[in-house]
């Protein structure tokens, strides 16, 4: 059974730092692409990162480049989100998600699984 599950959400202070983990089993997350969503409150879930599965290219948001960091050990089976200087308008619930492909893609459609997403607030 495919499951991904996120932690490390939290509450934190702008100009502050999480890193978030997505955990993967039932399946070798290194031959799949895995994403980094986020969605607040009355808006659009939306691409925050991704890490292609061939070449480990990572892509970013424009709102979260030079911010975020996202990586993968295959040997645990997880990626990880690093994100630093966070901003109140990073608060939001963040979700992992996979295809079984080994390019990234935009559309949250285009993934397979997903996790059930770790809260993060931004905040003083």
């Amino acid at each position: 059974q495919v499951q991904l599950v996120e932690s490390g959400g939290g509450l934190v202070q702008p100009g502050g730092s999480l890193r978030l983990s997505c955990a993967a089993s039932g399946f070798t997350s290194d031959y799949y692409a895995i994403g980094w969503f986020r969605q607040a409150p009355g808006k659009e879930r939306e691409g925050v990162s991704c890490i292609s599965s061939s070449d480990g290219r990572t892509y970013y948001a424009d709102s979260v480049k030079g911010r975020f960091t996202i990586s993968r050990d295959n040997a645990k089976n997880t990626v990880y989100l690093q994100m630093n200087s966070l901003k109140p308008e990073d608060t939001a619930t963040y979700y992992c998600a996979a295809r079984p492909y080994t390019t990234c893609v935009r559309p949250p459609p285009l993934y397979d699984y997903w996790g059930q997403g770790t809260q993060v607030t931004v905040s003083s």
